[in-house]
């Protein structure tokens, strides 16, 4: 069955928020429970996942309730075959069973470099180059087939590309050759079309929409190091206008969404209300 096919069968989540271990309970920030007592802003949590931490009480509260998830991993290289060893399955699987995700998601890039360890633990995006392309898809099938659930992947965030392709036209081809649907960050993209001298909408021409089924919405700031500019991704309350732009363009564009994130779980709910109230009526106008 086709990705075309099977989409048909993925619920609409509506709007929902991320959290990861201990975002709530060590750093004190956003409480998921508070933020869904506010009608429309939490329908569903994106879990961020380390194999090896697992789950925090937050987390493993909102799936006892039985509540609406994704399951978003933070720890795999999806082109790297070996990175799919048996002792991460088996704790990956787990995890899958206690959350009983709607899906899984996660940022296509580098996790870590050696062995998945702590202190190797990062974030790259992929080289943008079609040699890239046919390693990542391959990882995409490998983890749909292992989990029995959709993988969408989601473009990364970057101070720095390599590459010759645009980043929507490296992630079209990707979902392509991996028969796969697509999670869009805009905030990630605001920052790939900024750092590389774009327009917040170029390279859209030719993307297709119809394969993006969720949407990821976040707060950066903007930082000068040494004379470079660049926007740290710090899921903060306020986001670049760019993302904006973004959000509106693809929100309007995207006939098969089912779900759009705001990604800001180390927040206070009032820092984050401004936002989220734009980003619910956004969605409710769509």
């Amino acid at each position: 069955m086709s990705f075309a096919e099977r989409r048909r069968h993925l619920p609409r989540l509506g709007m929902g928020v991320s959290t990861e271990f201990g975002a709530h309970e060590v750093s004190g920030g956003l409480d998921p429970f508070e933020m869904r007592a506010w009608p429309g802003h939490a329908e569903f949590l994106e879990v961020g996942v380390e194999v090896a931490r697992g789950l925090d009480g937050t987390a493993r509260s909102w799936a006892a309730k039985g509540l609406p998830t994704t399951l978003h991993f933070l720890d795999l290289n999806l082109d790297d075959p070996d990175d799919f060893d048996a002792e991460w399955v088996e704790g990956f699987l787990a995890v899958r069973d206690v959350l009983r995700p709607a899906w899984i998601c996660g940022d296509a890039g580098s996790w870590h470099f050696g062995r998945r360890a702590p202190g190797q633990l990062h974030l790259l995006p992929p080289i943008l180059c079609a040699d890239a392309v046919a390693p990542m898809a391959d990882g995409i099938a490998r983890l749909r087939e292992l989990s029995g659930l959709e993988v969408l992947p989601e473009n990364p965030p970057g101070v720095a590309f390599l590459g010759d392709l645009h980043l929507l036209d490296f992630f079209s081809r990707v979902a392509d050759a991996g028969d796969t649907g697509l999670l869009v960050d805009v905030a990630h993209l605001a920052i790939y079309q900024r750092q590389t001298g774009r327009k917040a909408t170029d390279g859209l021409d030719g993307f297709d929409f119809d394969r993006v089924i969720e949407l990821h919405v976040a707060g950066g700031t903007e930082r000068l190091t040494d004379g470079f500019a660049w926007v740290d991704d710090d899921h903060g309350p306020e986001l670049l206008p760019e993302t904006w732009t973004l959000f509106e363009t693809f929100l309007a564009r995207c006939r098969n969404l089912r779900a759009v994130v705001f990604e800001c779980e180390r927040n206070a709910l009032a820092d984050v209300a401004p936002a989220a109230d734009r980003i619910r009526a956004a969605w409710d106008a769509r």
